[in-house]
């Protein structure tokens, strides 16, 4: 007979959600575009006439970018707001502030980041990109293309040390090497990337891998470029950089560099120009989306289809119906995989361009599933 049927009686009450982004700090730079792909969907859904006649109404706080203040505001809005359902986080160690409180107070956490994987919550749904989506992909191309040396520069938390596990058994388990790995503060400024850049630069490497996020990822292509580094030769790839990044470090400082993710503003499908205009018209033909904002989009939408089929925001009820849910997503159709709550999203390369757009070079056939704990890749992690 399929799933239960709706969970909860009628009412006009307007659907409160929490929203947990930062529109200050270092991190504000992505995050501000994740808060724009969730209200834009807010709205959508909205102007529609709502799910099942009720609004939803976004109840929204702004960490400033630090960690713990995530926690504490997730923590507020289930207590006093009176929210079971969050929306929100970029950094893995804001998710993991904010992870103890949805277990504890059985709320649903929507992350729309991509990460390091290796994580499973019953109180999660994660819809950004894991390891076997981007990084094995991108190790591959890259190899190919540049050659087996690999030099590691990252933000000094949990995601770029855990991503840079897993890319550093891709190269050694593949024939590479690692000639380096240096982290960085997350507040690191342009002036503490020029001595590393010129380290880098005596370790002659083939590739620059880049797990460096928010703000300091535009320093570090700036002082890349200062320094005179040519990505034809030498290109920093990364799991991180959007059109974002982009366009806050100037397009001719990221012309050239390399970035894996499911989505990009280019992506050539007519679900994507209807987004695109859409964003484009509400915040500007130079504002452009990203694979964060998309994420942050689609996940909204999602939700919503499930809060239409339950009429609940019971978190086992809700959750029930998001596993295996379907969604024609700008990037293509994606869905929440049913064996751990993460999504099965593509798997794209891009070249960033002079217009601060991406040049897509590697695109698969279809959806990737999601293997968070990289089971199919076997325990060698081999590319082959």
């Amino acid at each position: 007979m399929g799933k239960a049927i709706r969970c909860a009686e009628r009412t006009s009450a307007p659907w409160r959600v929490g929203v947990l982004f930062s529109r200050t700090g270092f991190m504000s730079v992505i995050e501000e575009t994740q808060l724009r792909g969730t209200l834009i969907a807010i709205d959508e859904i909205n102007d529609r006439g709502g799910i099942h006649g009720r609004p939803i109404e976004p109840v929204i706080y702004d960490p400033g970018s630090d960690a713990r203040s995530y926690g504490q505001y997730a923590k507020r809005l289930m207590v006093e707001d009176g929210v079971s359902t969050i929306f929100g986080c970029y950094t893995s160690s804001s998710r993991k502030a904010v992870l103890p409180v949805v277990e504890r107070l059985d709320g649903l956490l929507w992350y729309p980041t991509l990460y390091e994987g290796f994580e499973f919550s019953p109180n999660v749904i994660y819809t950004g990109a894991t390891p076997n989506q981007n990084s094995v992909q991108l190790c591959r191309a890259l190899m190919q293309q540049f050659g087996t040396r690999f030099f590691f520069i990252g933000s000094d938390y949990i995601y770029p040390r855990e991503s840079n596990r897993v890319m550093r058994d891709l190269v050694r388990n593949n024939g590479g090497t690692v000639v380096g790995e240096q982290y960085l503060r997350l507040e690191a400024d342009r002036s503490e990337f020029v001595p590393l850049l010129r380290e880098i630069k005596r370790a002659q490497p083939d590739v620059i891998f880049s797990t460096v996020v928010g703000e300091s990822t535009t320093f570090l292509y700036q002082a890349y470029h200062d320094l005179g580094l040519n990505p034809k030769t030498v290109p920093i790839a990364s799991l991180t950089t959007t059109e974002a990044e982009i366009r806050a470090m100037g397009h001719d400082v990221g012309e050239g560099h390399y970035t894996a993710a499911a989505y990009f503003q280019c992506v050539d499908n007519e679900r994507n120009s209807d987004f695109v205009a859409q964003y484009h018209k509400r915040y500007g033909d130079d504002e452009p989306t990203n694979m964060c904002l998309e994420a942050s989009y689609f996940q909204v939408n999602v939700f919503a289809k499930s809060l239409e089929a339950t009429n609940s925001l019971d978190t086992r009820c809700l959750r029930s119906w998001v596993m295996g849910a379907e969604f024609d997503a700008p990037q293509g159709c994606v869905s929440i995989n049913p064996v751990w709550g993460h999504a099965d999203v593509w798997t794209r390369i891009g070249r960033a361009n002079r217009n601060g757009q991406f040049d897509i070079v590697f695109q698969s056939a279809t959806s990737v599933k999601s293997d968070p704990y990289l089971m199919g890749q076997g325990r060698a992690l081999e590319l082959c």
